[in-house]
């Protein structure tokens, strides 16, 4: 009987009709293992994963299979998105006993959980073998199984343990970690490391900041290098905007084609940020096209933002994507399709499979003259429609309570601002940033209440929903820290204090179940399900880690509020992490950013003006905000937004009041001397 049809996950229900006889996780599936005293087999996996695809169609949908893991185990299907608590123990039991990990992770374990054997993909046969060799291991060698399962535990304990080293995150540690980043940093391609390449979004967050406090030219160079090859590269969707999760070469060229919405939330925080700083039009071209991508392709109306889009479609990677220089003659025209195929590298070899090629920008259009702009938008806009005809890929339209914060908080950045920056380039472009601006910012809005209003149950988050309906699985620590960011940053963005009250709820849930001792936190609950142990993983990876999300939510909700205990708090996690930041800086980029942001300050700004739209003041205060800054403006005295509690009007004109570590500066009503105090 399978038992995956009523699941809120899209992966789960993926496997519905499977042969197998899956359960969920759940108290249920072991007590049914240990009834029949049989092995637990925990597949782990995420509806976007192609090797998970495979290995599905291969083996799970396979009758033979079937059977055999029917008659010899209690099989139990595990969504790693909707259960990062479960999917972090058996990951590191995996990398302990084999040295690397990934998905889909194959787990064998004992009725109560124990893991005693570990891996990830297997193709059929090697499975078929794996299944009859544990069988009867399990029958004939229960005592060794045993106690591989019991040193397992044991090494993962100490891999998770919390109550570590602790130092102070300096200056001196931060310029340390931006030397290290420098020093691993491709000077050819951009990035770090070589294949498959991953868009290293937390580590140029912090560069980024890193080059506002230290004027370091290298910082913003390597940022500006890496965003210029990744935005040209085939790991950068050149017609919809939006980015692949990594490029299987060193150069950004051919990308793995699954489209994630952690990686696009972050990389919209990266080209903003970078616009703002430069004044770049390819940032914000490329920040203006993932906004867009987000809203159209990601955002469910009414709801949040699903997880992915698949790598496969068809079970082909990259049917949607690429082309042959003849499909564009044939989309296009002679004339432009060749132009098309310059433009966009496109070869009769081929970059890709089968003499198909990904788009790529070989071309500078972003300073070019308006009419070869103008050709290349009206090619780019043809072109997507041509693709919109073939067969697209699945979406994973479950709604994660921590992406979903990240992207809040990304795009309440590009709203404000683009809002505050006035008409930027022709009259078609200005037009068009002005219309992604406008989904951006109802998509933001929606989303955020969605979370609030869906994934907050009985003062408690919940990690994912679907179609509205709230899934069961209980928030981790990322969910708090992400979601409470992304509340701070709605507080900014409209002002409304109910957004920083419940920012401050999900804080105070933070501190009252997930702290460990020593200023640090365990990514469970301590009233959360028990698992073979307690995970508490201070590493930032592909999203950041809980300990760097809560890290950053403390320390502008603290800004926000002036209430010191926040910011300690945040201090003192920091702590546990600042060893990590200066010893392997690629693995704690949002530790690092948030570093930034306290080592300035980080400073509060106030604008007490009666203009709804903010005025010359609210805009100077975003383009010239130092690292973490936060910014509130409006009427003075709101009820719920502290920043401007006892904050008047000058003299019946808008005034801004800066303050820095609660020592606040004289308040000012002329742009100039607010620049020069931001400085």
């Amino acid at each position: 009987m399978n038992r995956l049809a009523e699941a809120t996950s899209p992966y789960l229900l993926q496997h519905a009709d499977n042969p197998v006889d899956w359960w969920p996780w759940c108290d249920e599936a072991f007590a049914e293992a240990k009834r029949r005293d049989t092995p637990v087999l925990i597949s782990v996996g995420y509806s976007a994963c192609h090797w998970c695809h495979v290995m599905a169609h291969e083996s799970f949908e396979d009758e033979a299979v079937g059977k055999l893991l029917n008659d010899g185990f209690v099989s139990i299907k595990v969504d790693r998105e909707e259960r990062p608590d479960v999917d972090a123990v058996y990951m590191t039991a995996t990398q302990a006993m084999t040295g690397q990990g990934g998905w889909p992770m194959t787990v064998f374990a004992t009725p109560d959980g124990t893991p005693f054997f570990c891996g990830t993909y297997f193709p059929r046969p090697n499975f078929v073998q794996l299944l009859q060799s544990v069988g009867t291991a399990w029958r004939d060698q229960r005592d060794a199984v045993l106690r591989q399962g019991a040193a397992v535990v044991e090494a993962i304990g100490g891999a998770q343990a919390v109550g570590g080293p602790t130092v102070p995150l300096t200056a001196e540690l931060l310029d340390a970690a931006a030397d290290q980043l420098a020093g691993e940093y491709d000077e050819t391609n951009g990035g770090f490391g070589g294949a498959p390449k991953f868009p290293p979004h937390m580590n140029l967050l912090f560069l980024l900041r890193h080059h506002q406090r230290t004027g370091s030219a290298r910082s913003l160079e390597i940022v500006r290098h890496t965003c210029e090859a990744m935005a040209r590269g085939g790991i950068h969707d050149q017609l919809a905007g939006g980015f692949a999760r990594y490029s299987v070469d060193g150069h950004w060229t051919v990308p793995h084609f699954e489209k994630m919405l952690y990686d696009n939330a972050l990389l919209l925080r990266v080209y903003t940020q970078l616009w703002r700083l430069t004044g770049d039009a390819l940032a914000l071209r490329v920040a203006r096209d993932i906004a867009r991508f987000l809203a159209d392709e990601m955002h469910r109306p009414g709801q949040g933002f699903a997880s992915a889009l698949d790598a496969d479609t068809e079970g082909v990677e990259g049917l949607t994507y690429a082309w042959t220089p003849a499909q564009l003659v044939e989309a296009l025209g002679d004339s432009d399709g060749r132009w098309a195929a310059d433009l966009f590298a496109v070869t009769e070899a081929g970059t890709f499979e089968h003499g198909m090629s990904v788009l790529r920008l070989a071309r500078d259009v972003d300073d070019a003259d308006p009419e070869v702009r103008g050709r290349w938008q009206d090619v780019t806009r043809r072109l997507l429609a041509a693709r919109d005809t073939r067969p697209q890929p699945a979406r994973d339209d479950k709604v994660v309570a921590a992406w979903n914060g990240l992207a809040v908080t990304a795009l309440a950045e590009f709203v404000r601002l683009v809002e505050t920056a006035g008409r930027i380039g022709t009259e078609g472009e200005a037009n068009l940033l002005e219309g992604v601006t406008i989904v951006a910012d109802g998509a933001m809005r929606a989303t955020a209440e969605h979370l609030a209003r869906v994934h907050l149950v009985d003062g408690r988050l919940r990690r994912a929903s679907r179609d509205g309906r709230v899934g069961e699985p209980a928030g981790v620590l990322e969910d708090y820290g992400c979601v409470a960011e992304a509340f701070c940053a709605m507080h900014q963005v409209t002002g409304e204090g109910r957004w920083l009250e419940l920012a401050g709820q999900l804080l105070d849930v933070a501190l009252a179940h997930f702290a460990a001792p020593g200023g640090a936190f365990y990514d469970t609950a301590d009233d959360a399900e028990q698992l073979v142990t307690r995970p508490a993983d201070p590493t930032d990876n592909a999203t950041p880690s809980g300990r760097s999300a809560i890290v950053a939510a403390l320390v502008t909700y603290a800004a926000l509020t002036g209430e010191n205990r926040y910011r300690e708090a945040g201090e003192a996690a920091l702590s546990t992490i600042a060893p990590i930041v200066g010893r392997h800086a690629r693995f704690a980029g949002y530790a690092a950013t948030a570093g930034e942001a306290l080592l300035s300050g980080p400073y509060e700004i106030a604008v007490a003006t009666r203009d709804p739209g903010g005025g010359p003041l609210v805009a100077a205060a975003h383009r010239h905000a130092p690292p973490g800054a936060v910014v509130v403006s409006g009427e003075p005295d709101q009820p719920g937004v502290p920043l401007l509690a006892g904050r008047p009007l000058l003299d019946g004109h808008a005034a801004a009041y800066v303050c820095r570590s609660f020592v606040c500066q004289r308040p000012v009503t002329v742009v100039d001397d607010l620049v020069a105090q931001l400085r």
